[in-house]
């Protein structure tokens, strides 16, 4: 299951997909971006940032990726 930052009521909040409740509830996306990344390294799986209007406009993959980039950087 991702990691999404998604808007709140009172802030931001960082959710394991298909959870009910939020991990935390911070003041800003960078806080909760940096504490869905943290969440995500721990759980070798991916963040989904979502935007004020839900969208999601970013992500990243930390582990057990199964399309991982082909390209060797």
């Amino acid at each position: 299951m991702a990691v999404h930052v998604t808007p709140h009521k009172n802030g931001w909040q960082v959710k394991t997909g298909g959870a009910t409740k939020a991990h935390r509830v911070v003041d800003t996306q960078k806080q909760a971006i940096d504490i869905a990344k943290s969440v995500a390294k721990n759980q070798q799986t991916d963040t989904k940032i979502h935007g004020r209007d839900g969208r999601i406009r970013a992500g990243n993959s930390y582990g057990n990726d199964p399309h991982p980039p082909k390209d060797k950087k």
